[in-house]
């Protein structure tokens, strides 16, 4: 496997480049701005749906100022908390960072609808397998491939490097190893240091850095990290019924999770059939 990258080598990944905020959703932010009244719980769905939207907000209101307590994850609560006035400079400031290209927004077309179904996937299994961490649950798979869309701002070839990073994974190579190889930074890593910047609890930032090593972390069959085994659980059994390797990937068959799927069931207490069922009844939900 690849070395583990140097916070330097990261840091210089980073500079000058924000998560884009999805394009349509600006629109109906913007739209929903200029009412009389702005309806806060409107624009907490809009906000939710866009990862880099939805990273900005976490990461003012988690910010030293607020002097919470708690971590906050739940987009709702984050907006009630700031305000009208505070998310509509927010939405401003993001939108003027976000503009893309029209190659760039049909590229990330993929990413955001990726980001949103794994999200509500998670949060929808969180609540059905009992793991009490939903908004958490529900943040990762929002942000767990935030990575995605910086790596793409910086080498415009990534997609295609992506896809073969799907191609290749298996027991011996990671998804991240192919990305190291050729660009000496991944995307699990990067959208680690921008979920940190966006000041997310310390086991979804790991979760988001460790979400395609999954195979080493499940193969300690030992009681250390039970919270970030737990989300990490949830996230691969998601992207797994929202088939990420081929939407991402533009994969036939789901390499990673047939290295890792076996252990992340067996954690959980699943039987092949129990999983099957959830995956059908989901994938059913979703259709609808």
């Amino acid at each position: 496997m690849s070395q583990e990258l140097t916070t330097e080598q990261i840091q210089q990944s980073l500079q000058g480049i924000s998560v884009p905020a999805q394009p349509q959703i600006m629109v109906d932010l913007q739209m929903e701005q200029y009412m009389p009244d702005p309806d806060l719980e409107v624009i907490a769905k809009l906000i939710s749906q866009d990862p880099g939207l939805s990273g900005a907000l976490l990461k003012i209101v988690n910010s030293p100022y607020y002097g919470l307590s708690n971590k906050i994850t739940a987009i709702q609560r984050a907006v009630n908390l700031l305000g009208s006035r505070s998310i509509i400079n927010l939405i401003n400031a993001q939108s003027i960072k976000g503009e893309l290209n029209d190659d760039a927004i049909v590229t990330l077309n993929r990413f955001w609808d990726t980001a949103q179904d794994v999200a509500m996937t998670c949060l929808t299994l969180a609540k059905r397998v009992g793991v009490q961490a939903g908004d958490e649950a529900y943040a990762l798979g929002l942000f767990h491939d935030c990575g995605i869309p910086l790596m793409l701002k910086k080498f415009p070839d990534y997609m295609k490097v992506l896809e073969q990073a799907y191609g290749n994974a298996s027991a011996e190579c990671r998804v991240v190893d192919t990305e190291n190889k050729k660009y000496n930074t991944n995307h699990a890593v990067v959208g680690y240091y921008t979920a940190k910047s966006w000041r997310l609890p310390e086991h979804v930032t790991q979760a988001i850095a460790n979400h395609h090593n999954a195979l080493a972390i499940f193969s300690d069959e030992s009681s250390r990290n039970t919270p970030l085994k737990n989300l990490l659980a949830i996230l691969k059994m998601a992207e797994h019924i929202c088939a990420s390797f081929r939407v991402l990937g533009n994969q036939s068959e789901d390499h990673e999770w047939n290295s890792v799927g076996p252990l992340v069931l067996d954690y959980m207490g699943l039987s092949e059939y129990d999983f099957e069922t959830q995956k059908q009844e989901i994938r059913d939900l979703a259709s609808r």
